[in-house]
């Protein structure tokens, strides 16, 4: 699998990184990791106009510590690299960072790592925001990082039947190994949540049983241990709520849902758990 991490030399790049190495995939994977150095943007706060009379020394001064600073990302991430054993590269990039991100997904990568906030504003990269974008337009999963990668034991997988979230499941078989550990261990706990509106019909319970049932089962036949939670409530409400009671430290879920008729969402409501989440999301497409 080729994974793109997007870093700006903030912890948050570094642990979009440091994950990277924390998941437990069943395959070592090839990593990119990109810096981008936004030069265009280089303005004043207080500028309409990305250049006036009297600006250019500032300039000059912004791009030189943009540069600077990119250097100094890309070294620590070759360091980091090598330490945490990964196989891969870093390259940095000039353009507009959202874009730049977007081009080099686009070249193949199965997975992009990003983390949640970066450095301040005047640092031009602003990644809070790009993460934001991330999830809507790459070409592929997206990895949110909201903190330091921690051994990954208890997974929340957000579904609602739709194809979607058929995605998120074959993720879940395909890459991640349910004992890390070694055979022997304990494997990894997966809740499977599904959120449905109040409902006074019994039978639309019950298919909510029976998809929930079918997805652990599927799990459980590639070695996860499983726990089933059918809450009833808002989707992104119930699926940030057991998140947070059971400790979780991944939430996996489908990046679209069944669409305004059916009332789920998964499509929406991924971006409220991506950015109230007090743990990592992965987005998956």
């Amino acid at each position: 699998m080729k994974i793109l991490v997007a870093t700006d030399g903030s912890k948050y790049g570094r642990w979009a990184i440091e994950w990277v190495a924390a998941m437990p995939f069943l395959l070592q994977p090839v990593v990119r990791v990109l810096h981008i150095v936004d030069v265009a943007s280089v303005r004043a706060p207080f500028m309409v106009q990305p250049v006036m009379a009297g600006t250019e020394r500032y300039i000059q001064s912004e791009v030189n510590r943009l540069e600077k600073a990119a250097k100094a990302a890309k070294e620590e991430s070759v360091a980091l690299l090598a330490k945490l054993g990964l196989n891969g590269g870093v390259t940095v990039e000039r353009g507009a960072v959202a874009g730049a991100i977007m081009k080099y997904a686009e070249r193949g990568a199965s997975l992009l790592s990003i983390g949640s906030r970066g450095l301040d504003a005047l640092d031009r990269f602003m990644l809070g925001s790009v993460s934001n974008h991330a999830i809507h337009h790459a070409p592929c999963s997206v990895l949110v990082v909201k903190e330091r990668p921690r051994p990954i034991r208890r997974v929340i997988l957000a579904i609602d039947g739709s194809a979607a979230s058929d995605k998120a499941l074959k993720f879940l078989i395909r890459q991640v190994n349910p004992t890390p550990d070694g055979s022997d261990s304990e494997p990894i706990l997966v809740t499977v949540v599904h959120a449905m509106p109040y409902l006074k019909y019994p039978e639309v319970k019950e298919a909510g049983k029976q998809l929930m049932q079918r997805y652990g089962d599927k799990l459980a036949k590639s070695g996860f241990q499983i726990r089933e939670a059918l809450r009833l409530g808002k989707p992104a409400d119930e699926i940030l709520s057991t998140a947070k009671q059971e400790k979780t430290d991944l939430i996996v879920t489908g990046a679209k849902g069944l669409g305004a008729i059916r009332r789920v969402l998964l499509g929406s409501v991924s971006t409220r758990v991506v950015q109230q989440a007090h743990c990592g999301v992965l987005v998956v497409r």
